[in-house]
């Protein structure tokens, strides 16, 4: 059964740091491109990082460049997503995917997708 499972959301102050992870089952993770997406009460889901299956190329939103590094662990089949100086704005639930080819920012260009965690900046 091909699964992917986020966890590390949290409550979390303003500059304060979370790691997500991407846990893959059934399936081997490096032969995908991860996204991360994330979603907002009464918002759009939006694309946030990639990783690409090809060369291991990221790219970021640019709300979240220089804050939020991707990265990933092929022996435990798990992407991750660093997030530091976590501000307010970035209050969503956080969605990871896969597809078959380059990084994308369309939701619709993704296939499987994980149940999301939810993470709250707040002070």
């Amino acid at each position: 059964q091909v699964q992917l499972v986020e966890s590390g959301g949290g409550l979390v102050q303003p500059g304060g740091s979370l790691r997500l992870s991407c846990a893959a089952s059934g399936f081997t993770l490096d032969y995908y491109t991860i996204g991360w997406f994330r979603q907002a009460p009464g918002r759009e889901r939006e694309g946030v990082s990639c990783i690409a299956s090809s060369d291991g190329s990221t790219y970021y939103a640019d709300s979240v460049k220089g804050r939020f590094t991707i990265s990933r662990d092929n022996a435990k089949n798990t992407v991750y997503l660093q997030m530091n100086s976590l501000k307010p704005e970035d209050t969503a639930v956080y969605y990871c995917a896969t597809r078959g080819d380059l990084c994308s920012w369309y939701r619709q260009d993704f296939g499987s997708w994980g149940q999301g965690t939810q993470v709250t900046v707040s002070s």
